[in-house]
């Protein structure tokens, strides 16, 4: 059974560390903190074996090499970007495949936010670790790619089993949430995971991770697709443009 620490680091961000009790072996998911990833390590008993990165971002890899220097743990990143990744030992890309003792990860292109962004899924586990890819109610602003890219990536992730456990990067889903109501109001799924979401950050509650299956009915990012939001955002036909338009009205939020 894979084990599944998380904890807040710097402003938004998640940390993740994915641990085999069976070997003992440890992935942290990204490094945006060092520091807080070691000390919740030690917490918890674990040494961090290995490092997977999403992407090249310094919240994302900034943490990379005290980690390695402290464990000598391997650095397994996006073939892509190969050379942004500080300390990368195993370069990887899609259709290749990573392991935790004895459980596998796929690793998946979906590039747009950077361009060689890659996501780790899990099937055994029914987990995906997928970075700034796609977040609850949102995706990653599109930096490096364009935006039918940026929908294939979409694709991609809406491709997988609808099982998965989504763990994302980012607290942004009450602003994500804000924004959705303006795009899809009547999708009556939407509004209740709206309510859902609101009632935990008013506990103070994470909304992360979150669950596919869930947002292939809310998100719009994922919803490009169908045809009654195509026809409202003045794109019947043409996903890409779609999702392009529900890109850049948030971007403009």
């Amino acid at each position: 059974m894979l084990t599944i620490h998380q904890f807040p680091c710097l402003n938004d961000n998640y940390g993740y560390l994915a641990h085999d009790p069976a070997t003992g072996e440890t992935a942290a998911i990204d490094t945006p903190d060092a520091d807080v990833y070691l000390a919740e390590a030690a917490k918890q008993g674990w040494t961090i074996t290995a490092i997977w990165n999403t992407h090249w971002h310094p919240d994302h890899a900034g943490g990379n090499l005290k980690i390695k220097e402290e464990t000598g743990c391997e650095i397994i990143g996006p073939k892509g970007e190969a050379e942004k990744i500080p300390g990368i030992d195993r370069r990887v890309g899609g259709g290749d495949t990573v392991t935790l003792g004895a459980m596998e990860a796929e690793i998946i292109d979906v590039p747009g936010h950077t361009l060689g962004h890659i996501a780790f899924h899990m099937p055994e586990a029914k987990t995906a670790f997928v970075g700034d890819a796609v977040f609850a109610l949102g995706c990653g602003r599109v930096f490096e790619g364009d935006m039918p890219m940026m929908w294939d990536s979409m694709k991609a992730i809406k491709s997988l089993p609808p099982e998965p456990t989504l763990y994302c990067a980012h607290e942004y889903t009450q602003s994500n949430a804000r924004f959705a109501e303006t795009i899809e109001t009547d999708n009556a799924a939407l509004m209740a995971y709206i309510a859902e979401i609101d009632a935990k950050r008013a506990n103070g509650e994470r909304t992360v991770p979150m669950q596919l299956a869930r947002e292939l009915e809310t998100n719009p990012f994922l919803r490009a697709d169908i045809p009654d939001l195509q026809a409202a955002m003045g794109h019947p036909g043409d996903a890409a443009a779609t999702f392009g338009e529900i890109r850049g009205r948030k971007d403009r939020f």
